[in-house]
């Protein structure tokens, strides 16, 4: 009941804001960005969803940013190989297997939009999250085993937090007050 809450205030929650909360606790949130598609049509197609709301047209990813001083925040995805090869686009959409990678790179900051705080992580949220990426099946399926299933397990794994990209898109949809 609590997590629903958290996602269904305005306001941030002052538990999990303050800084003696957060003190040795990796931050996690959730981002999301335009899909991949290959140039001309599908591209612009993706794009326009993507600036229009469409929730299952964008792209899921975990950002975790360490506790430690560390200036920078890491990205954790998975998405295919070749995101913008028209065959890979083909196959996704049939629900055929693509040769999918998890990435993992590093950001300077996080970022200010579609980018939501989801929780903390108890231990080390970066060394937890190459353990899991480690152990996940490339093979990408669209809708069976994609980025919005590595997104869910990976934020399960770091906060124990279950099917948190459900909760979020309750609230990005939900209309202001």
């Amino acid at each position: 009941m609590a997590f629903a809450a958290l996602f269904s205030s305005s306001k941030p929650s002052p538990v999990l804001t303050t800084r003696e909360n957060a003190k040795g606790r990796d931050a996690i949130y959730v981002a999301a960005v335009p899909l991949r598609a290959p140039r001309g049509p599908a591209q612009m197609l993706v794009s326009t969803a993507y600036s229009l709301g469409a929730w299952n047209l964008q792209h899921f990813m975990v950002i975790i940013k360490p506790s430690s001083p560390h200036p920078q925040a890491f990205v954790f995805d998975f998405q295919p190989q070749d995101p913008e090869d028209f065959y890979v686009m083909l196959s996704a959409l049939f629900s055929g297997q693509v040769a999918g990678v998890v990435l993992k790179r590093s950001l300077k900051r996080i970022p200010k939009i579609r980018c939501w705080f989801v929780g903390f992580s108890n231990v080390n949220g970066v060394e937890l999250a190459n353990n899991f990426s480690e152990g996940w099946s490339t093979q990408l399926i669209v809708g069976k085993h994609d980025c919005r299933h590595y997104t869910n397990g990976l934020v399960e794994h770091l906060t124990g937090k279950q099917s948190v990209l459900e909760h979020l898109s309750l609230h990005s949809l939900k209309k202001p007050e």
